[in-house]
């Protein structure tokens, strides 16, 4: 399908895929930047490759949707890439394609202006995970892209959860600190993990000051399955 348009010079490409692809997770990111390797080989140029993260929904297994998005988060290490989140876009988690499109297209818009055209002063990267510091009961979270500080549209930010060695994740609650987030749990006296909206159906609270949602996470490597 590609090869016929390929003597046509692009600016870029963009991308809305992986749903099909949540039961095979594990092997996504190799497929995806594999793929975008082949489209650029194709080509002869290496341009941008610009693509969304799949939304929130409700699949039959509980982290198959989570572990993809996971996946697609890796990808953003091939070169010349971007992922724009969308985890906040959905009314309604048992519908696999949500109808705000346009809100999508915006900020695949942002994303392609600010990388691809050298537009300054868009917001167009939704914080996502650096590194985290234990200290005593709680464990703080630093993030990529939350130079503005952190918002919460709850009360108190919810979607997180902490463990200890044992792997057990209860809970959590959290504060924001500016522009890092500081996770305790009274069931857990000595923390040594995090995960953040880690579930299929997780819609966030939590977003940098320009509105752009958290990306989920998890601060461990541990086997899900």
């Amino acid at each position: 399908m590609i090869h016929p348009i390929t003597p046509f010079k692009i600016a870029g490409a963009i991308w809305y895929q992986g749903e099909s692809n949540v039961s095979t997770a594990y092997a996504y990111e190799k497929l995806f930047t594999t793929m975008i390797g082949a489209w650029r080989k194709a080509w002869g140029y290496a341009f941008p490759f610009y693509y969304v993260q799949i939304a929130p929904f409700a699949y039959g297994s509980p982290l198959d949707g989570a572990l993809l998005r996971e996946a697609q988060t890796k990808s953003t290490s091939f070169p010349n890439t971007g992922m724009v989140v969308i985890s906040d876009l959905v009314d309604n988690v048992k519908d696999i394609h949500p109808v705000n499109k346009r809100d999508v297209g915006f900020r695949l818009a942002r994303y392609a202006l600010s990388e691809t055209y050298g537009r300054d002063g868009i917001p167009y990267r939704s914080p996502v995970y650096r590194s985290m510091d234990i200290a005593g009961d709680s464990i703080r979270i630093h993030f990529d892209h939350a130079d503005g500080g952190l918002i919460s549209r709850t009360p108190v930010p919810t979607g997180f959860s902490i463990s200890g060695s044992d792997r057990r994740f209860v809970d959590a609650e959290a504060q924001i600190d500016g522009d890092s987030v500081v996770v305790s749990s009274p069931q857990v006296e000595a923390p040594v993990a995090v995960r953040f909206d880690f579930s299929n159906t997780a819609i966030p609270s939590l977003f940098s000051k320009e509105g752009l949602p958290v990306n989920l996470f998890r601060t461990d490597a541990w086997p899900m399955k």
